[in-house]
């Protein structure tokens, strides 16, 4: 018997052992979510949106890039890239989504199947987007344009002024959040001046374009030249397709760098609420 007691104990006691202790309940997460919408100035490819993604948003939030290359604020909602957007702030389990709305780009005129009228058309758009995030529960951000990089005599050409100051007017119509990226891009840029500014762009400028910058004026590829060539090339391809050339527009790794930390700090400031979802 005094054997069997003892064989009993040597099974039993290292299976008790094994039991784990009663574990606290966990806190459940407040997940956020942010959903980027814009142009290729925020798209995955030439665009901040990507670094700003990856390098300046918090665990507890999810960050979705659903910015296009070549859209407006008229053929985003046409093709059906809205669409996408509402899907998105629908879906349960968070408790804040943040919708940024950065256009202006492809709303300037010369611009087929894009352009937008800005003194009606392109604020109407605006308008009908920071309604429709409201009604889905959502809290919108509107974002003014990325400051192109052309010079004429050291001084930044500010062609997509008029654009940015119609996203300012609705945001202060409207009460809405507003990162004046536009403000900011424009006083480092012309800080950093038109050689300087080279290095933001998506491939290195060719030797006719960075003797002009040193003259304080910027010029775009001459056709005769394989850069030039290539940029005419690029004219032709299909609206929106990835492509890596030097241009006054679209960022590369450093110029994401840049403009996605400058996001991050704007936020921070404009809206507080997510302040704590920031990285700086």
């Amino acid at each position: 018997m005094q054997r069997l007691l003892l064989l009993f104990c040597c099974i039993a006691l290292p299976a008790l052992a094994d039991v784990p202790a009663e574990r606290p309940t966990p806190t459940p997460i407040r997940a956020s979510k942010v959903i980027l919408v814009g142009d290729s100035t925020t798209a995955v490819q030439g665009g901040w949106g990507p670094r700003f993604c990856a390098d300046h948003l918090a665990s507890p939030a999810a960050c979705i890039n659903l910015a296009r290359g070549g859209r407006s604020t008229y053929n985003y909602r046409a093709e059906g890239s809205w669409a996408l957007v509402e899907a998105e702030m629908h879906t349960a389990g968070y408790a804040t989504t943040w919708v940024l709305i950065q256009f202006g780009h492809n709303d300037q005129p010369g611009k087929p199947g894009r352009s937008t009228d800005l003194r009606h058309e392109f604020p109407d758009n605006l308008r009908r987007y920071v309604a429709e995030v409201r009604a889905a529960g959502a809290v919108p951000v509107l974002v003014t344009p990325l400051t192109r990089r052309q010079f004429a005599d050291g001084t930044l050409i500010d062609d997509l002024g008029p654009w940015a100051g119609a996203v300012r007017t609705v945001a202060a119509e409207l009460d809405v959040p507003l990162v004046d990226l536009h403000a900011r891009s424009r006083q480092l840029v012309q800080a950093m001046g038109p050689v300087l500014a080279m290095q933001l762009a998506q491939a290195p400028a060719s030797q006719e374009q960075v003797a002009a910058a040193l003259t304080g004026t910027t010029v775009d590829a001459a056709p005769s030249s394989a850069a030039g060539r290539a940029a005419q090339h690029a004219l032709l391809e299909p609206m929106g397709q990835a492509k890596r050339a030097f241009d006054y527009t679209h960022l590369g790794d450093k110029g994401a760098d840049v403009f996605a930390t400058i996001m991050a700090e704007e936020l921070a400031r404009a809206v507080p609420a997510m302040r704590p979802l920031l990285l700086p």
